[in-house]
């Protein structure tokens, strides 16, 4: 009877990987629901069955390592591959509904219809949100067997979020991207809620009810996190001078202290993807009035998958980013890279954020000491 058992929960968990994309492991537990963060379990294993005293069992070939929770069938099964792409989504433009003009062809813009099936659809493929801040310092954890994928949203649209009035309260619109992802997260928790929104507040940011302190100060309490976008959205390309640089970044992060006292941007995507070619430095890094800013990280606009932060051709100073498929398709957009890009070149997580687990034909296409402390798995 105990084998019939063991073999029917074999076949739910290997049925379950097959529809998600994702293996919740049962040797691992979650820190909190919706994180998706890996615990060590609570018991040890004992030696006797060839495992590690902290629950890991061995892989064959490589005796010197270990994944803490996953044993040989486990890992020969999801195929980790920590070293692969991340696709970072560049958003826009969300409406109800659209009609193509001659200037406008709906390249950037996506309907509330369209982004409500997109969701289920990343969450069926095992995708699962992370922010851009994790990606950066290489703190990515996700179940075993998922896929991490940034979401990003530019110019600080309505349509991306704004606030409504109901009875007498400030509520979230529903009919918005970030109403939209929470009613999702209600019953999809462990699909992740994160995004970051590049905005200028020199400009009308997220339009609707409340101050925009109390917009951003929402999304800030529920961990999404602002992004830098310039103060009025100028080609930086265009800019005569390091002053005129320095002006438009740091009067955006001078704002954002005004309007949520000590709340620091860390990175930047570039205002219609054009970068100075003389003073890139100042991009990077300046000061305005007395308030100095940094930007670890710069987002271009996408045409392409980004690349793990432990490969060594990973350049934060120039994160590549996949456009958000609007009403009109074009190659290269997300939907594109949904069919085109194979699982076995994307991030597959191992499930443990202290590890760092690779096939060992690709040890060679990371840079170890991007590791920040975790190990390095190699089967």
């Amino acid at each position: 009877m105990a084998k019939s058992i063991k073999a029917f929960s074999a076949l739910i968990l290997f049925l379950l990987f097959l529809v998600t994309g994702c293996m919740e492991n049962p040797r691992l537990q979650k820190d909190s629901p919706g994180t998706g963060r890996a615990a060590a379990p609570g018991t040890t294993q004992s030696n006797a069955s060839g495992s590690g005293s902290d629950g890991s069992r061995k892989i064959p070939g490589e005796a010197e390592n270990t994944v803490k929770g996953l044993d040989a069938a486990d890992i020969a099964k999801i195929k980790p591959n920590e070293n692969g792409k991340i696709m970072v989504v560049m958003f826009h433009n969300f409406v109800q509904s659209f009609t193509p003009t001659k200037h406008d062809d709906g390249q950037y813009t996506t309907t509330f219809g369209d982004f409500e099936k997109l969701l289920p659809q990343l969450y069926e493929k095992g995708y699962r949100l992370i922010s851009v801040s994790d990606y950066l310092n290489n703190n990515i954890s996700v179940p075993a067997g998922c896929i991490p994928m940034v979401f990003t949203f530019d110019d600080g649209t309505a349509g991306q979020f704004n606030l409504v009035e109901e009875n007498g309260k400030l509520e979230i619109n529903k009919k918005s991207a970030v109403g939209i992802m929470e009613e999702f997260n209600k019953t999809h928790p462990d699909f992740g809620l994160a995004g970051t929104f590049y905005v200028n507040l020199g400009l009308q940011t997220f339009a609707g009810k409340g101050t925009l302190s109390e917009r951003l100060k929402y999304l800030t309490d529920r961990g999404f996190e602002i992004g830098n976008h310039t103060y009025t959205h100028i080609y930086l390309n265009e800019a005569k001078s390091a002053d005129a640089i320095q002006k438009e970044i740091g009067e955006n992060q001078k704002k954002m202290y005004e309007l949520i006292p000590g709340y620091r941007m860390v990175s930047l995507a570039l205002p219609f993807g054009q970068a100075p070619k003389e003073l890139q430095g100042y991009v990077a890094k300046g000061e305005y009035q007395g308030v100095g800013y940094e930007n670890a990280a710069i987002m271009e606009v996408g045409w392409d998958p980004a690349l793990s932060p432990v490969s060594k051709n990973f350049n934060p100073l120039s994160i590549h980013r996949v456009r958000a498929s609007g009403i009109k398709p074009v190659n290269a957009d997300l939907a594109w890279w949904l069919k085109n890009l194979p699982r076995e070149d994307q991030y597959v997580s191992d499930g443990n954020s202290d590890t760092i687990t690779i096939p060992k034909s690709k040890e060679g296409d990371i840079d170890k000491n991007r590791l920040n402390g975790k190990k390095l798995v190699l089967y």
